[in-house]
C-alpha cells in the first residue's frame, strides 16, 4: 500500500513539475513576446498619429504663410500704386499750370505785337513766354501742390498699415520733378520764339497733351 502511495506522488510530483515548466515556457516563450509586440504596436501607431498630426499642421502654417504674403503683396501693391497715382496727379496739375502760365503769355505777346508802335525785341523783353512744360512756378502755387501730394501719400501709407498693421512699406516715393516746388517763375533758355509770326492769334498754340 506504501508502495502504491510513493508512486502515485512522484507520479503526482512529476506532473506538477511538467505544468510548472510549461508555465514557465509559455511565460517565457509566449506571453512576454506577444506583449512586447503589442506594446510596439501602440508606440508605432502612436508615433503615426503624432506624425499625421505634425504634417496636418506644417501644412495649415505653409497655407497660412502663403495667404500672408498674398496679403502683403497685394497691399504692397495698392500702396504702391495710390503712391504713383498722387505722384501723377501732382506732375499733372503742374503741367497744367506751365500750359496756363505759356497760354497766357503767348496771348499777351500777340496783343503786343498788335501794337503798330511796339517791336518785336521790345515784346519779347516786356513779355516773355513760360515753358509750356517743365516750367517754374510761383511758389505759393507749388507749395499747394506740393502739399496735395503729400497729403495723397500719408493717405496712402495710412491704408498700408491698416491693412498690415505694424508692416512697413517696402518702396519709397519715387523721384520729385525737375523744378522743385517753392522756385520762383523765370524764363529757361531756348523757351522765347524765334519770330512773333509764330505766336500770332492767327497760329493758336498745340492742343495740350493727354494724360
Amino acid at each position: 500500500m506504501a508502495s502504491k502511495a510513493d508512486s502515485i506522488l512522484k507520479v503526482a510530483l512529476a506532473a506538477a513539475a511538467v505544468f510548472a515548466g510549461a508555465g514557465v515556457g509559455f511565460y517565457y516563450g509566449i506571453f512576454l513576446p506577444g506583449q512586447a509586440s503589442r506594446q510596439e504596436a501602440r508606440e508605432l501607431a502612436v508615433q503615426e498619429a503624432r506624425q499625421k498630426q505634425e504634417d496636418a499642421q506644417a501644412k495649415a502654417q505653409q497655407r497660412e504663410q502663403a495667404e500672408q504674403s498674398r496679403r502683403q503683396e497685394a497691399a504692397q501693391q495698392e500702396y504702391q500704386d495710390c503712391l504713383n497715382f498722387a505722384e501723377l496727379s501732382y506732375k499733372q496739375r503742374w503741367t497744367a499750370s506751365c500750359r496756363a502760365q505759356h497760354d497766357a503769355d503767348v496771348a499777351a505777346l500777340a496783343d503786343c505785337a498788335d501794337n503798330l508802335f511796339a517791336t518785336e525785341d521790345g515784346c519779347r523783353a516786356k513779355v516773355p513766354v513760360r515753358p509750356e512744360r517743365d516750367c517754374a512756378l510761383p511758389g505759393q502755387t507749388a507749395q499747394s501742390y506740393s502739399d496735395a501730394r503729400e497729403q495723397r501719400k500719408a493717405e496712402c501709407l495710412a491704408r498700408f498699415q491698416s491693412a498690415q498693421p505694424g508692416a512697413q512699406p517696402q518702396n519709397q516715393p519715387g523721384a520729385q520733378p525737375q523744378n522743385q516746388p517753392g522756385a520762383q517763375p523765370q524764363n529757361q533758355p531756348g523757351a522765347q520764339p524765334q519770330n512773333l509770326s509764330q505766336l500770332m492769334p492767327a497760329q493758336a498754340p498745340p492742343p495740350p497733351d493727354t494724360y
